[in-house]
């Protein structure tokens, strides 16, 4: 079983779910970022970025990759950064012809990317418990779908949430109320998987506990706010969810700060 870091046992939250013979707490569902975190098309994504501003003679900053990661108009803040100007007729189109060019390279890049590690065998696992398995994520549904269809995987996702489907997408708990609200689970009952600052922050505001993964793509992330940070999804175990990060605490469900 997990613990925190002075060796304690780590506090599930009221919701989990015991199941025999061995008594195990298991989460009530699974809720997965995708981008970055079942698939890293955030590496191919920055790769895209990088080279693109390198066309125009700049490098991309990484305080430009860290604020946008997660956000649903993270792709329009990186262009108008690089295009500049008053914002006036002729740079949207400037910028909506180099939005064009860098969504082509990122979906080419994208086209050979793998499940991350571990990914599959806890999907897998989940499937075999009968824990269900939702994706939340600030993408497209048309994105999000066709990558995991090519990844062999849609069959084992009982329920997609994506950026379309809601009015206020992440960092707001949004999201994740409605893949609570569509699997009927409270938010005490699931596990939330992410990669950035801004999905965890969507996840902790909803209630949910919250699992980090490290994606190193444009440099470490802060995942502080998690209540653990693993390395990979191979490292979570479905039978002690609750501990065993590098980090994991205690904490009420809240959605402070959001109007819900």
């Amino acid at each position: 079983m997990g613990g925190t870091q002075d060796g304690a046992p780590v506090q599930a939250p009221d919701g989990a779910r015991e199941r025999s013979p061995g008594g195990e707490r298991l989460p009530g569902a699974l809720l997965f970022d995708f981008d970055g975190l079942l698939c890293d098309t955030e590496a191919a994504g920055h790769r895209a970025w990088c080279e693109l501003y390198a066309e125009h003679g700049r490098a991309f900053p990484a305080s430009t990759w860290r604020e946008m990661v997660g956000r649903e108009d993270g792709e329009l803040l990186a262009v108008r950064r690089l295009v500049g100007g008053d914002g006036g007729e002729g740079d949207a189109a400037h910028a909506e012809e180099l939005l064009a060019r860098r969504r082509w390279r990122k979906r080419q890049l994208c086209s050979r990317e793998p499940l991350r590690p571990g990914a599959f065998e806890l999907l897998q696992e989940a499937a075999r418990a009968g824990v269900p398995a939702a994706v939340v994520s600030s993408g497209p549904a048309s994105w999000v779908a066709g990558h995991l269809e090519r990844l062999g995987v849609r069959e084992l996702f009982a329920l997609l949430v994506t950026g379309d489907q809601v009015r206020r997408p992440k960092p707001h708990p949004e999201p994740y109320l409605l893949a609570l609200r569509r699997l009927g689970r409270g938010a005490g009952e699931a596990v939330a998987f992410e990669d950035s600052p801004v999905g965890v922050r969507a996840a902790r505001a909803a209630g949910v506990w919250c699992v980090a993964v490290d994606n190193a793509a444009g440099g470490p992330a802060d995942l502080s706010e998690a209540d653990a940070v693993l390395d990979t999804l191979a490292d979570f175990r479905l039978t002690a969810p609750y501990g065993g990060g590098r980090h994991d605490r205690v904490r009420p469900e809240t959605s402070e700060g959001f109007a819900v």
